[in-house]
């Protein structure tokens, strides 16, 4: 007569070997100044163009997103694709929330975490722009000129991220579509 093995239990089952993980090499010395000032000078170009507009273009979201394509320019986070239609469609979350649950925190958490899943479906992944629904939500600004402003700063963060892989021979984007 056969009889069949038990199943391991969690007292016999094999463990697994611990994998020691180590942090990324600190960047080289040209690479850390030139995302760097990439970075600065996208944000100040910001500040800049939304002082002439009398229009606040730099929010934490946009902060968060040069931070992506200038200091991990290969992630599909960081990408041209990711960066303007991540925050668009997360702003878009933001609005047709707001239209349902006006203003508030409850609409900001439901915002931001619908955003992840819009961003996902659209194949654009780019995580400072859950925040972008969240402030939607939570300020309820003007809709057509909120949208203009915020596709004005995301394509000049992309426009920066070009001109800097140029300057610093970096590729970016790593792909468009």
């Amino acid at each position: 007569m056969t009889t069949t093995p038990a199943a391991p239990t969690s007292a016999t089952a094999p463990v697994a070997p611990a994998r020691s993980v180590v942090a990324p090499p600190r960047p080289r010395p040209r690479v850390l100044l030139a995302s760097t000032a990439v970075s600065v000078t996208a944000l100040f170009l910001l500040v800049a163009v939304g002082s002439v507009l009398h229009q606040p273009l730099l929010i934490p979201p946009l902060a968060a997103s040069m931070a992506l394509v200038a200091g991990a320019p290969d992630l599909p986070l960081a990408q041209p694709r990711s960066v303007v239609g991540g925050q668009l469609l997360s702003a878009l979350t933001g609005f047709a929330v707001l239209a349902v649950t006006g203003p508030g925190l409850w609409g900001a958490a439901l915002a931001g975490g619908l955003a992840l899943g819009v961003m996902a479906a659209a194949r654009t992944p780019h995580s400072p722009a859950a925040a972008t629904a969240v402030i939607v939500t939570v300020q309820n600004p003007p809709f057509w000129t909120f949208l203009g402003l915020l596709a004005l700063a995301s394509l000049l963060l992309v426009a920066t991220g070009l001109a800097s892989a140029r300057l610093t021979g970096r590729r970016y984007p790593a792909y468009w579509t």
